[in-house]
């Protein structure tokens, strides 16, 4: 099917050189995010009783191993210049950038799909088990992610860089997509009481939010959601 939202071209902006200081700063805090995130067990216990010791002291060894790798520039975003330049260059894709992409293929997928599993399973039983669920299920499909990312199998995480221009806006729109539904899911935590009728109203929201939201990255409407065509210059 042909693509029919808009595309961008390489006229429209310059080859950058190199990545200013606060450029690189600011991409540090995405992969201390999706780093911190990994232990989903751990993470859940955040949201559900706040910071305890061990949140804590996973904290620091994630500052500790993305502050080492982003001083030798090995996060995206954080090298000392982008990676990538064009769109069609067919370059070995670094081991660095296909670990960081598999897991932050772990961030966005994993809590998505195990918030919408709790969420059904509230909605039809009136049953809530979302501790049941991240303990039982977040490893075995953190897991396969992790696989699929180590096979090549999942946009960004190839073993070369051709497709990128097409691949960077399946992970883009995703991380829209489930950012804005989980965050939306979080505020109606907060404010809806339990009930059948409220869980039926967060599943309906959670995933209305997912689609638009899903359907805007489709339609290029998103920050870095549109495909880059032949010769367009990619800024990481």
């Amino acid at each position: 099917m042909a693509y029919a939202g808009k595309v961008e071209y390489a006229h429209a902006r310059p080859i950058r050189e190199r990545n200013k200081p606060y450029y690189r700063l600011a991409h540090w805090p995405i992969w201390i995010w999706v780093f911190f995130l990994a232990p989903g067990p751990l993470t859940f216990s955040l949201f559900a009783s706040g910071f305890s010791v061990a949140n804590t002291l996973w904290l620091l060894i994630v500052l500790l191993g993305t502050g080492i790798a982003g001083w030798h520039a090995q996060l995206p975003g954080v090298e000392h210049r982008p990676y990538i330049l064009r769109f069609d260059e067919d370059k070995p894709n670094p081991l660095y950038r296909r670990i960081c992409y598999t897991f932050a293929w772990n961030a966005a997928l994993n809590f998505a799909l195990l918030n919408l599993a709790g969420l059904l399973l509230a909605a039809l039983t009136g049953m809530w088990r979302m501790k049941q669920i991240y303990h039982f299920a977040y490893m075995p499909l953190c897991l396969t992610i992790l696989l699929l990312g180590a096979l090549g199998r999942l946009p960004r995480v190839g073993p070369r860089t051709r497709g990128e221009g097409v691949e960077r806006r399946y992970f883009y729109g995703t991380v829209w997509a489930v950012t804005a539904a989980q965050t939306t899911l979080l505020i109606l935590w907060k404010m809806l009481p339990r009930g059948r009728p409220e869980d039926f109203a967060k599943l309906f929201v959670y995933l209305a939010v997912l689609a638009f939201m899903g359907g805007l990255a489709y339609r290029g409407k998103l920050y870095r959601t549109r495909p880059i065509v032949p010769g367009e210059v990619i800024v990481e």
